[in-house]
């Protein structure tokens, strides 16, 4: 009897044995599962506002990367250029990537903002255009110049008319703020019409409006408007009104902001300005 009970004794002991040795195995299993899961971080959601050409098609170019970075990129499309600001203003975005640096910078003052410039990525070369001339010396005396309503439109369209010598602006003036009343010498007496919203002035071209009408080039490209085949003259690609990503104050340095900026600079997405926009959108390196 007591030999059976030893044996029964010896048999439960070596089944708990296992049972533990069991144990302990699925717990290193469920123990690496979890060191896994703990490994892959859940991904980022950055949240970016943007014009439609050729700013969100960039960023839709970036996603696949930025993915592989865990960053998944959300993308606000604006037809205007005040609700980018005032959204991230509010937090509603992260980003935005729609302006160029002077534009920021009248941004900041006249609004109060508290934005930083993250990275430069592009340059769009603005452009004059006209259905009823074919260059810049066919335009006659007394011509009507469709220019932005956005003051900070204004330096940028001067400084090319004074580059392809159509004015020129007073000495010392600061050409990135330069104004109307800045013109000093105008000698075929052009007329200047600042009150059409920028994002209206491809409808003025349209319409046959005025004798020449300058055109940001995302406005054009957005409308099917070619700005290396359809303007009768384009602003040079040194411009210095580079595109930027905008950010809050401090948001600059997150790892997210960085990647953004490090991915929208690679060579895959330069390459890939080039080729699309055959030189009407010029990459920043």
């Amino acid at each position: 009897m007591k030999k059976l009970l030893a044996g029964l004794f010896l048999s439960v002991l070596v089944l708990a044995l296992a049972a533990c040795g069991a144990g302990k195995k699925d717990d290193t299993n469920s123990n690496a599962s979890s060191g896994d899961k703990s490994d892959n971080k859940e991904n980022v959601t950055l949240t970016i506002g943007a014009s439609n050409t050729p700013h969100a098609v960039i960023l839709e170019k970036a996603k696949p990367a930025l993915a592989k970075e865990g960053i998944d990129l959300k993308i606000e499309t604006y037809q205007d250029y005040v609700l980018p600001n005032q959204h991230l203003e509010s937090g509603e975005l992260d980003a935005n990537y729609f302006q160029h640096l002077p534009f920021l910078e009248l941004s900041m003052k006249e609004n109060g903002y508290d934005f930083v410039n993250a990275g430069a990525i592009h340059i769009e070369p603005i452009g004059i255009y006209s259905k009823k001339y074919k260059s810049l010396e066919d335009l006659p005396k007394g011509a009507t110049i469709l220019l932005s309503s956005s003051v900070s439109d204004h330096g940028r369209m001067l400084s090319l008319l004074e580059a392809k010598g159509l004015i020129k602006l007073k000495d010392g003036v600061d050409k990135t703020a330069a104004e109307i009343k800045d013109i000093a010498e105008n000698p075929k007496n052009f007329k200047f019409d600042a009150n059409t919203a920028p994002e209206m002035l491809v409808q003025m071209y349209e319409n046959n409006e005025g004798d020449a009408v300058l055109i940001n080039s995302n406005f054009a490209i957005d409308n099917n408007i070619n700005p290396l085949k359809d303007a009768i003259s384009l602003e040079d690609k040194e411009s210095p009104y580079v595109n930027i990503i905008a950010v809050r104050a401090g948001d600059e340095t997150k790892p997210e902001i960085k990647k953004l900026i490090e991915v929208l600079k690679s060579k895959e997405i330069q390459d890939f300005i080039i080729e699309e926009w055959k030189g009407s959108v010029v990459p920043v390196k």
